[in-house]
């Protein structure tokens, strides 16, 4: 006999699709975001991206256009330069940053890839990164929550 699914830690958490609206800060921008259980780091399709120095420390310049055609630059510091291996399996080198995530109620602050995904359904995908300890994803739903957190950082 099996035992119960849901375990107190299980009960804290938002359950949330496969795929839900998010909204990344800063820029405030919604997209239509994949969740991906298999994926450790989140990527965001980043266009015109340009790394510069600023006060000595490496930042990337770059553009995201949400599904109305709202374009935003964005700056950020870059994090780390992540070795990761694209759908094809092939090795690639991205600049990953640390960007705030709205998911349902949940914000964090995130390790995002920056990379071309305009080929892609989905602009943004969500890895196991953010969704430790605050989600947990039901893969027969989708868009079961909109990005309606509180305390959000200022544009």
């Amino acid at each position: 006999m099996l035992g119960p699914i849901c375990s107190t830690t299980a009960q804290n958490k938002q359950v949330v699709g496969r795929v839900e609206r998010v909204r990344i800060y800063p820029g405030g921008l919604v997209f239509r975001a994949k969740l991906d259980t298999g994926a450790k780091n989140s990527s965001l399709n980043a266009s015109h991206i340009t790394e510069f120095k600023r006060d000595g420390e490496q930042w990337v310049r770059f553009e995201v256009t949400d599904l109305n055609d709202n374009t935003v630059t964005i700056e950020r510091k870059v994090h780390r330069v992540a070795k990761i291996k694209n759908n094809q399996g092939r090795p690639q080198e991205r600049l990953a940053i640390l960007l705030g995530i709205c998911l349902g109620n949940s914000y964090r602050e995130a390790e995002v890839n920056l990379v071309d995904r305009s080929s892609f359904i989905y602009q943004i995908l969500i890895g196991r990164s953010f969704m430790r300890g605050n989600v947990m994803v039901d893969p027969s739903k989708k868009y079961t929550t909109k990005p309606t957190c509180s305390g959000m950082p200022s544009q």
